[in-house]
């Protein structure tokens, strides 16, 4: 499996000048990608709209057809939103590419087990809901090696991430805050993409 930072952090590294769209367990602050951005303005968190993350990045995706839109989206989330995969294949924006990190549990909200965790196939549903191309892998070396291929695919790209289970604990009054949110997003990322 693959640690969460170690993730974020190599499709940080090969972004370029990707806007990423993360949710819940990508975007926490503790291991996910406000710890390891190099390029915060092009960064949309959608923390607050648990499932939503895939519909915004396709709306972004549409909207900069030359920008790659990279969705770091949740097991959890994407639950709540099934009906995206048939969504996104049906407008079939070549510039998106969706990570699923897939941990099998809610990790921002105690570690309850998603439903379904261990049985559902992510790459069969994203293949057969019309995605261009469909990638997994379940280790950071993998990783590593196949990520630049991923990317080079015309879109939709789906790809599966087996995720170690990172457990958030603290209660949500005490944990550490994110600078950027979603109300900074929309403020700041039309001046990030300037005239795309």
């Amino acid at each position: 499996m693959i640690g969460n930072t170690d993730a974020v952090r190599l499709l940080d590294s090969k972004r370029e000048d990707s806007v990423f769209v993360a949710t819940m367990n990508a975007n926490n602050v503790g291991f996910g990608l406000p710890s390891v951005t190099t390029k915060e303005p092009l960064d949309f968190p959608i923390s607050g709209a648990m499932g939503k993350a895939s519909s915004v990045g396709l709306g972004l995706a549409l909207a900069q057809p030359n920008r790659k839109i990279m969705v770091l989206d949740g097991d959890g989330s994407l639950l709540m939103n099934l009906g995206t995969l048939v969504t996104l294949s049906n407008k079939a924006p070549k510039n998106m590419y969706h990570f699923l990190f897939d941990n099998g549990v809610y990790a921002v909200t105690g570690g309850q087990p998603v439903p379904g965790a261990g049985k559902v196939d992510w790459e069969d549903m994203a293949k057969g809901a019309g995605y261009a191309a469909v990638f997994s892998f379940d280790n950071l070396e993998d990783l590593t090696t196949g990520i630049d291929q991923a990317l080079a695919t015309q879109g939709p790209v789906f790809i599966h991430l087996a995720i170690t289970p990172e457990i958030e604990n603290t209660p949500v009054a005490f944990r550490p805050r994110a600078r950027r949110s979603v109300q900074t997003a929309f403020r700041e990322l039309p001046v990030a993409l300037g005239s795309d």
